[in-house]
């Protein structure tokens, strides 16, 4: 794979990533275009074409390590609630750990939108660029095209979040950024009951995110699979294409002996 596409898919995955808002409510497609835009730009017809092997690797490896973060703070909130429910309230040091810990899934949040917002930008260049990809990809089931099934996996992982928040009598507005989930927590350790109602919230949180990056895989998963696949009925009917160049220009070409001996005549 070129380097320069390497270094343009991280610069996609930072850009992309450090621009997402984290639930619901927030700006999320207008707060990426401008750094869809920037990096799209970054990318050739080329290194556009040869999407696959070890970007698609890291991809994969950051999903997995989300799932895992994910699983191992829902292991941790569990261990806080347990601690909860044997003292009237948690200690300040530990409520600092808890609020360390939401925050981080915050982070993940961010980061499997980012994942799925720069994968459904990669699906849109490549079909605006090249035809034969877009004609390709009508052979997915139902008709869907992997941008649309981004936006609804997206659609779905911030509505299930919002739905968690209003059963616990929050709303989206209070977690929207980091400044106000800061504010939102400190509230809430205020009193063992608001304590337990954001230990709840992160639990659930990060039980759905577990279920939602694996999801996600299976898509990337998809989607690189699908590109590995055109690339190479690309490439392959590049190569059939010089070949016959190749042999209608060698079998046409001039004879250079045997002819009569070309000399000027006057």
């Amino acid at each position: 794979m070129p380097k320069p596409f390497l270094h343009a898919i991280r610069i996609t995955a930072a850009s992309v990533m450090s621009a997402c808002l984290v639930l619901p409510g927030s700006a999320h497609a207008g707060a990426v275009t401008g750094n869809a835009t920037e990096w799209t730009q970054l990318l050739n017809n080329a290194e556009l074409v040869g999407l696959t092997g070890q970007s698609a690797e890291q991809i994969q490896n950051q999903i997995t390590q989300i799932t895992q973060l994910s699983e191992q703070i829902q292991n941790q909130i569990r261990i806080y609630e347990n601690m909860l429910q044997n003292t009237l309230q948690l200690p300040d040091h530990v409520w600092g750990q808890v609020e360390s810990d939401l925050m981080a899934l915050q982070n993940l949040v961010n980061q499997g939108e980012g994942i799925a917002f720069a994968m459904g930008n990669i699906d849109d260049v490549l079909k605006q660029r090249f035809e034969s990809f877009a004609e390709f990809e009508t052979g997915l089931a139902n008709g869907e095209d992997f941008s649309s099934s981004y936006q609804s996996w997206s659609d779905t992982n911030r509505e299930t979040i919002s739905a968690t928040l209003r059963a616990a009598g929050l709303t989206a507005d209070q977690f929207a950024s980091e400044e106000a989930t800061m504010s939102q927590l400190r509230s809430m350790s205020q009193s063992s009951v608001g304590q337990m109602q954001a230990l709840q919230v992160g639990h659930q949180i990060a039980a759905q995110q577990v279920a939602q990056t694996q999801k996600l895989r299976g898509l990337v998963s998809q989607q690189i699979t699908m590109m590995a696949t055109w690339h190479q009925s690309e490439q392959a009917a590049k190569d059939l294409a010089q070949t016959r160049r190749e042999d209608f220009f060698n079998s046409n070409a001039p004879s250079t002996s045997g002819g009569q001996v070309m000399e000027p005549r006057w």
